[in-house]
């Protein structure tokens, strides 16, 4: 019979460093400070660490973790791709490990000097060494350098077919902003945002502004995987793995996937809904609150259709009722997401997710948050999760 992931692995600690445009500091520093924070937040020592998992993007081995952490001998290490897709695709592989039996202890990580060292932002503008050029000359010629380009093109073909303004837009980078009010971590801590501001804000790739686009940020996270049962004897209330999967649909390109039959869904996404759902033996109405990967505010309303909370072209009206505010139907990204906290590659989204179903917040919602959904990298190969109170 196939091995279930229900239930079966939690995510035990989370962990991170300060966020900010200069860390003053190595990758491999950062990757350390946030692993050793998620085992004191689980209350265990780094020496029972036997499984690592990070990013293909992050620049630093495991060898040279475990040996800096204090890490015991590692019996599973693992990569994924993608950039921020790869977020809860470390999860993904964490939970198999301890379902497995091939790993008592994992930590996922990333760690990277994201503004003041090499920045998501410049694209292909800069030095390019990967098999994903092949797609991108189609477009380079055209000025589509970065993924604030490539994202554009998707977002006006969609907001044209269903009637999305640029202040449905704001409206989502106005909810999140709100919630990194109250967030100390966040780049938008004590830092307003009104409708006028957005509106009046620089266009960087129409019809996408300033404020649509995530963070360019130096940082670290980690979470701390376990078995669902060793987590309940733990310092945290445990966050448990309900359900975790990755997906990538037929005609996939890394950020560009133009050829497809239609530009206005998101199919990986959709394929990762029906997945992490049919796992998790959930559905929309289940999930309480969400931390939807916000790369762009547009990824965010498409996403609310991928995942069932509304029919297509309808994700708008549910950002018009303020339904990913605070007190509404689904309170999104409480930390300020990659918008307005920071842009750690989806890792941080992943540890607010944590953070809700514990119920301690900055943003937390009044209601009972029990199961929390959790998305990877829009646009790219991805996955999604949902975590559930132990």
């Amino acid at each position: 019979m196939p091995i279930s992931l229900k239930n079966e692995a939690a995510i035990a600690g989370i962990g991170m460093t300060e966020f900010s445009k200069n860390s003053g500091r190595s990758e491999l520093q950062l990757a350390a400070e946030s692993i050793k924070a998620a085992c004191d937040d689980a209350g265990i020592s780094p020496s029972e660490i036997d499984g690592l998992v990070s990013y293909t993007l992050d620049s630093t081995d495991e060898i040279e973790v475990a040996r800096a952490v204090g890490a015991n001998d590692l019996t599973m290490f693992s990569r994924i791709n993608y950039g921020g897709g790869a977020a809860v695709g470390t999860i993904h592989q964490a939970a198999m490990a301890i379902a497995t039996g091939q790993a008592t202890t994992v930590v996922c990580w990333r760690a990277m000097n994201g503004r003041s060292g090499k920045r998501m932002g410049q694209g292909v503008s800069g030095d390019v060494t990967s098999s994903d050029l092949v797609h991108w000359s189609w477009y380079m010629p055209y000025g589509m350098l970065v993924p604030g380009s490539w994202i554009s093109m998707i977002a006006n073909k969609y907001m044209n077919e269903y009637g999305v303004t640029r202040e449905d837009l704001g409206r989502v980078a106005i909810s999140q902003r709100n919630y990194a009010l109250n967030n100390p971590r966040a780049y938008g801590y004590g830092k307003p945002l009104t409708m006028e501001e957005y509106m009046d804000s620089k266009m960087i790739a129409s019809p996408l502004c300033l404020y649509d686009f995530c963070q360019e940020t130096d940082g670290g996270c980690a979470i701390l995987v376990t078995s669902a049962e060793r987590a309940r004897d733990l310092k945290q209330k445990p966050a448990v793995i309900r359900g975790v999967c990755q997906a990538s649909t037929r005609g996939q390109e890394q950020m560009t996937s133009y050829y497809r039959e239609e530009l206005m869904s998101l199919p990986e996404m959709e394929l990762a809904a029906d997945l992490v759902y049919k796992q998790a033996g959930l559905g929309p109405d289940d999930i309480d609150a969400a931390c939807l990967y916000d790369a762009f505010t547009s990824e965010i309303i498409m996403q609310l259709e991928s995942f069932g909370f509304a029919k297509r072209g309808e994700g708008v009206d549910m950002v018009r009722d303020g339904a990913l505010d605070i007190d509404g139907r689904l309170p999104n990204n409480t930390h300020g997401g990659l918008i307005s906290e920071a842009y750690i590659h989806g890792m941080n989204n992943i540890a607010e997710g944590v953070r809700l179903v514990r119920g301690d917040s900055t943003g937390q919602p009044s209601k009972n948050v029990e199961h929390v959904l959790v998305s990877s990298g829009v646009g790219v190969p991805t996955g999604a999760l949902i975590l559930g109170q132990g």
